[in-house]
């Protein structure tokens, strides 16, 4: 609905700079709007103001070569790998550090940061297991059987719990590149009674294992400009630094397992039967997913556990960590996708064991085809041969490869809130390719750079899957409870992985909403989606901080965002904007007499009443001409009385002529006798500035939308004034009514005219005459110099 209201400008009264001033009176802002300044990173050679990476940009590199032999008796693993490690940085490097992830699962080598603890209510026998002091070896954690340079030379190494330094025989340099080799094995973990992302689960019906192999092997830490090693310690919460390089990986296992891994299988013609080889190729160009393993071969494998032995050979390019799974009961069906962004073709595959077998048949490879689509068009084209869903009762990711549940009920059932929580997972698992799998952000610190990046993004793909997808993260109204929280059970996102208490909510929910806020509310999707694709394109297959995601949205897009990184991303204040008072006012069409001159008594001209030392030296100074002097024009009455040579005479009148107000004749006050004003107050409760959303329904039973960016709260962030003028009389205001900003307390954001909360009064309306008119300051006065300057 237009409203008639554009050619009312020329005629009212209430000016909108001097009521700005009257509603604003001070500056009483708590530095909401000022900008980051020194919190963020200064920029350099390596990162730039811009967010980009700068023209001296530099990462290390790690190549990998490791042989792996699973032993299913005894759930063990033994590995070997040789380390090829490049420094491109500008440093010499006398030691490196390598991560042993597999010893948090160990009870003497853990990273043993404890949380406090009370009396439970009843005790397990698991729980008593833990409560030996000092605590006993339970057997788990890496042991390290062999550590030498290329040419087998031991080397000196210190294991620090899940950190380990190896001290070099010489110095590495700049460009140079260090060749390594580690023996090892760990017991492989019960991982469903012992907890972790990687293990064994056990199906005590048909007495298989179900394997996932993650960290474990010793892997580089990263070295970068920002930080040098980043070597904290592996708790389990805080994930994973880690660098880019090529990996080749051999797994003997049990001819009758199944894998499934990080990059491409090389020798699928020795490991598959012929039959299995057929479907596979089949499923490269199959619209549909292809059933390579079938249910009743999986079946069949469950019951027969061979003793023959198969290794299956993968690599994979450029990638920051490798996992695999394995087991006999593995149905693996596949399809090709083709990434229209970059013409690459994709197999998109699932392994999953029977119990899931109702649930993943139908939906996990067409959401994983669904998952690396559109995360291409939102930030860059997935760059990978594969991506794989692997249904092993958890979430956890890794490239081309992540692990998801999605099991049936033993008939086969399955309830929505499963089917949808599976397709979520497998969504949200998928995705973590792009973040943090290519775009390389530091999990160990910054949690929602990896979660809340991705969970933003699992939303909008959600979006593309189902427009009725029952999403909990993402839409602003599902972060309130959170925000209504005590502060001292919040902390901002930038908080470090460990120190976070509520961690779903800090690292996924609060950053994935705001920044579905800047996208449908502050920015709009033309700006965001291109910021956003942006700051992919720049970090992809690179290491970014957040500084350099901040910095890249406001580049790309053209906004000033500090605003907003300071109180959603470094605050803990939620947003409550209340409606406090609506002020109507009618036309009021008194007369107002035109004048013609006015008559002004001149006091003495303004001047300084010291004369500080910069005057005193100017006027002192043989070499400085003032331009008063210069112009002859200027030799008035203030060069005379400035010299002393004038004198005020206060009785002397000056006059200055002005064009005064007209009153409106009656064919224009019939046109803006309808006209209704309203003045609406409101008051910042929760601290969070936000734009003010208002949604106007009228008598007549229309409505209309208006919004005012968040820069209206940036001289006054407790209260604020708006005013509007309409053609009809309004019934009611609603505040934010699509629930966009996050309000905690939407009781405060409504208006209705019964009368309450509200004031009525008048305004005058009148016409002006816009040649030679002359205006003073905000109060409408004219300064007697004006009218000094000339006499009659």
């Amino acid at each position: 609905m237009q409203l008639k209201v554009t050619a009312l400008s020329v005629f009212l009264y209430l000016g909108v700079s001097a009521q700005n001033i009257q509603n604003n009176p001070g500056s009483n802002h708590g530095n909401r709007f000022e900008q980051l300044g020194t919190i963020l990173p200064t920029p350099n050679v390596y990162r730039t103001a811009s967010g980009a990476p700068g023209q001296a940009y530099w990462q290390n590199r790690a190549d990998y070569d490791i042989t792996a032999y699973l032993d299913e008796d005894k759930r063990n693993l033994k590995g070997s790998e040789t380390v090829t490690y490049h420094n491109n940085s500008p440093d010499d490097l006398d030691y490196i550090w390598l991560q042993l992830d597999e010893n948090q699962q160990s009870t003497l080598n853990k990273a043993d940061y404890q949380f406090s603890s009370t009396l439970p209510k009843s005790l397990n026998d698991q729980q008593l297991k833990t409560t030996d002091l000092p605590a006993k070896d339970n057997g788990h954690g890496v042991n390290l059987e062999k550590v030498t340079d290329a040419s087998g030379n031991p080397l000196k190494y210190t294991v620090n719990k899940t950190m380990m330094r190896i001290d070099l025989p010489k110095v590495l340099k700049k460009g140079e590149k260090f060749i390594f080799k580690i023996d090892w094995n760990y017991n492989i973990p019960n991982r469903i009674k012992m907890g972790g992302r990687g293990g064994y689960e056990n199906f005590a019906e048909d007495g298989n294992d179900l394997y996932t192999i993650t960290q474990w092997f010793p892997r580089m830490c990263v070295y970068s400009d920002f930080q040098g090693w980043q070597n904290h310690q592996f708790t389990g919460r805080g994930e994973f630094a880690l660098v880019f390089g090529n990996y080749k990986v051999s797994m003997d296992v049990p001819a009758d397992h199944i894998i499934g891994g990080t990059g491409e299988c090389k020798n699928y013609e020795q490991v598959l039967s012929s039959e299995q080889l057929s479907r596979y190729k089949k499923s490269q160009t199959s619209a549909e997913p292809v059933e390579i393993v079938t249910l009743d071969e999986a079946k069949k494998a469950e019951k027969n556990h061979s003793k023959q032995r198969k290794t299956w050979v993968f690599e994979a390019k450029d990638v920051r960590d490798f996992a695999w799974t394995s087991s006999r009961k593995f149905v693996w069906d596949a399809m090709g996708v083709t990434i229209p962004e970059n013409n690459n073709k994709v197999m998109a595959m699932s392994f999953y064991p029977k119990e899931a077998y109702g649930l993943y048949r139908k939906y996990s490879t067409k959401a994983v085809a669904h998952t690396i689509k559109t995360y291409s068009e939102f930030t860059i084209p997935y760059p990978y041969p594969v991506a794989q869903s692997v249904e092993a009762s958890n979430g956890m990711e890794y490239p081309m490869i992540c692990f998801n549940f999605g099991r049936t009920e033993k008939d086969g059932t399955y309830s929505e809130g499963t089917k949808n929580g599976m397709i979520g997972v497998i969504i949200h698992e998928v995705g973590h390719n792009f973040f943090p799998m290519i775009i390389n952000s530091d999990e160990r610190q910054w949690s929602w750079m990896d979660e809340g990046l991705n969970t933003f993004t699992e939303y909008l793909t959600e979006e593309k899957w189902d427009n009725k997808f029952p999403s909990k993260r993402g839409p602003a109204w599902t972060i309130v409870d959170y925000m209504k929280l005590p502060k001292d059970q919040l902390e901002p996102i930038m908080s470090n992985s460990e120190n976070i208490i509520q961690f779903g909510p800090n690292a996924y929910s609060k950053p994935a909403t705001g920044l579905n806020i800047l996208r449908e509310t502050i920015m709009g999707r033309e700006l965001f989606d291109k910021a956003f694709k942006t700051y992919s394109k720049r970090w992809a297959f690179k290491h970014p901080e957040p500084a350099d995601f901040f910095r890249t949205m406001e580049d790309a897009s053209g906004e000033d965002l500090d605003w907003f990184w300071r109180g959603w991303f470094y605050g803990t204040d939620p947003v409550d904007i209340a409606i406090d008072k609506v002020t109507m006012a009618s036309p009021d069409f008194s007369t107002v007499k035109e004048t013609n001159e006015t008559k002004y008594k001149v006091e003495e001209p303004l001047q300084n009443p010291f004369e500080d030392i910069s005057k005193i030296r100017n006027k002192e100074d043989k070499t400085i001409a003032f331009e008063v002097d210069k112009d002859k024009n200027l030799q008035d009455f203030y060069y005379r009385y400035d010299r002393g040579q004038e004198k005020v005479d206060t009785n002397k009148e000056y006059t200055l002529k002005t064009e005064g107000n007209i009153a409106l004749d009656k064919k224009e006050q019939e046109k803006l006798k309808n006209i209704n004003a309203y003045q609406i107050d409101f008051v910042n409760k929760g601290g969070l500035v936000m734009p003010v959303i208002l949604e106007f329904t009228f008598e007549d039973g229309s409505k209309l939308r208006d919004k005012s960016s968040a820069q209206i709260w940036r001289h006054n962030e407790k209260k604020i004034s708006k005013t509007f003028y309409f053609d009809k009389k309004v019934r009611s205001i609603q505040l934010d009514p699509m629930r966009e900003t996050a309000d905690i307390d939407t009781s405060n954001n409504f208006w209705s005219n019964d009368g309450s909360s509200s004031e009525t009064s008048k305004f005058h309306v009148f016409k002006e005459k816009q040649n030679g008119t002359v205006r003073g300051g905000a109060n409408g006065k004219v300064n007697p110099m004006q009218a000094a300057g000339k006499k009659n």
